[in-house]
């Protein structure tokens, strides 16, 4: 009798771990989340020890397999992902040479500025993402302003290869980056899946401190003696080398056809499209491409860092700010956004000439760090809710801004369908008004968690459970319910409205960057 299997997936994320325990028909066996700390040693300086990231996989592996009952020695294979535009790096002995430094880390950012003022062009047209907070910019500050600390880096790598590297006792020379990340990077040809030379040489980078670019599903390594203690595994077990974390998601969401785009309602609103042609956006330094797990196709993405944290920011601030309706019923937030947006879904598309800017903390895509949130065009008949209505559609106006882009460079692209995941996926009214805005259909799918089941499936191609990922992921991406379809009427209503917001967002520009 053959012995059951099963894989498991591990989201590296900026403020906690998840782990979970699949079997290899997706399902949920067992799962386990744990806090990790971030530091702030001063202001505009984040950073995490890449050993919190070690030590919480292994916490929550550990309770994943200890609470199944799962025999350790019926894990097929392990893999993990995690966050992408910060890195860490390792020392000759694959030991951490500085603390990680966070994406959220803003100490690079005259260096951003050096490089979208001298070398955008270039840049973007290799990596397919204009320089941004992320590796080559963090790289370039490490180099200069803490030569001595950057004397000890052996290679740059992200949470997942260093977790992973560790829990096989690579050497440094073994280090590595799967081809998810390297967008991020600064440093590569994403086209050819390369570091890129012409921008290493321009930028004094050495190639030497670059891991090698692997696929997701390389086997790195097997889980050691001491890793197998620390993880409740049996030692050698596989070890692939997993991706990122927007790239796990698209996969465990089932984005593995053109067409088809990828909305994230999280703490950040995230919108990625799925193509087979590599858009590197010169004209307006918006999208980024990621290349898709699926050898063959690209995720042009863009973002908006606070998009869902503007959502509490007016709950705790307009809706329950004294803290009275969750004391008074205790109710649960959720509860009371599901109240806020109904409110708002009775309010008439366009919030009645009330326009908001979601950019609190600055624009993201394309990179502008002094512009902040506003509202415009209130007036005495404005109520609550329809400034909340304002906000929701924010939203939308952005990614209709992002799909405009990708058609310019994409005129044949046809939008099949959008499949919505995170915390807001959950609200149909929410997803009307996208659907609505940009004039295609939305799904939510039945999984609640995608990362770590992209990751699972990862292994599980490492392990050869999966020959095809992408038929793989499509099966196992089952609708929670039919689409909720847009009307015809209201987009009409909303496509002038949202040359206003793209028109409001120029001007705002002008205003906060001085211009």
């Amino acid at each position: 009798m053959a012995q059951p299997q099963y894989l498991i997936g591990v989201d590296l994320g900026t403020s906690s771990t998840k782990a979970a325990l699949y079997r290899p028909d997706g399902t949920l066996v067992a799962e386990a989340a744990a806090d990790v700390p971030l530091y702030y040693p001063s202001p505009g300086v984040v950073e995490q020890e890449n050993d919190d990231f070690y030590r919480t996989a292994a916490e929550t592996v550990g309770r994943c397999v200890r609470q199944s009952g799962v025999d350790p020695r019926h894990v097929a294979a392990i893999a993990f992902d995690s966050q992408m535009a910060g890195i860490g790096a390792i020392d000759e002995k694959y030991e951490p040479a500085i603390r990680f430094d966070s994406w959220l880390d803003m100490r690079c950012q005259p260096y951003i500025a050096y490089l979208n003022e001298h070398h955008a062009e270039l840049i973007t047209q290799l990596t397919g993402c204009a320089p941004t907070c992320d590796h080559g910019p963090k790289i370039l500050w490490w180099q200069n302003e803490r030569p001595d600390d950057y004397g000890r880096v052996a290679k740059f790598v992200t949470p997942s290869a260093c977790v992973a590297g560790k829990m096989a006792g690579l050497p440094a020379d073994r280090a590595f980056m799967d081809y998810t990340f390297i967008h991020f990077s600064g440093l590569a040809d994403n086209r050819a899946g390369a570091w890129s030379a012409a921008i290493c040489d321009t930028l004094g980078v050495p190639m030497d401190v670059l891991p090698e670019i692997v696929e997701p599903w390389r086997v790195i390594g097997e889980v050691n003696e001491a890793a197998a203690r620390d993880f409740a595994l049996a030692p050698g077990t596989p070890i692939a080398a997993g991706c990122g974390d927007t790239a796990a998601n698209a996969l465990g969401a089932g984005i593995v056809r053109p067409g088809q785009v990828f909305d994230v309602a999280g703490t950040a609103s995230v919108l990625a499209g799925c193509t087979d042609r590599f858009v590197a956006d010169t004209r307006h330094r918006a999208l980024l491409t990621m290349r898709s797990v699926i050898p063959g196709l690209w995720n042009p993405l863009a973002y908006i860092a606070g998009g869902g944290q503007a959502l509490r920011w007016f709950k705790d601030q307009f809706f329950d700010n004294d803290g009275s309706r969750s004391a008074d019923s205790g109710r649960r937030s959720d509860d009371m956004y599901e109240q806020m947006i109904a409110e708002a879904a009775g309010v008439p598309p366009g919030a009645e000439g009330l326009f908001f800017s979601p950019h609190l903390g600055g624009r993201i895509c394309p990179a502008t760090p002094e512009m902040r949130g506003a509202w415009l065009g209130f007036s005495w008949s404005h109520t609550r809710s329809h400034f909340f209505r304002a906000v929701l559609e924010s939203i939308a106006y952005e990614y209709a801004y992002y799909l405009r882009i990708l058609r310019e460079y994409i005129p044949n692209l046809e939008l099949t369908e959008a499949r919505a995941v995170g915390g807001g996926a959950r609200s149909d009214a929410w997803n009307g008004i996208k659907a609505d805005v940009l004039g295609m259909p939305y799904q939510r799918l039945g999984r609640s968690e995608f990362g770590t089941w992209g990751s699972a499936m990862i292994a599980g191609k490492a392990a050869g459970l999966f020959d095809d990922l992408a038929a793989t992921a499509t099966e196992h991406a089952r609708p929670a319910g039919p689409p909720i379809r847009p009307s015809a009427e209201r987009h009409a209503a909303y496509e002038p409205l949202v040359e206003r917001y793209v028109r409001l967002q120029e001007q705002l520009e002008q205003l906060f960057v001085g211009s």
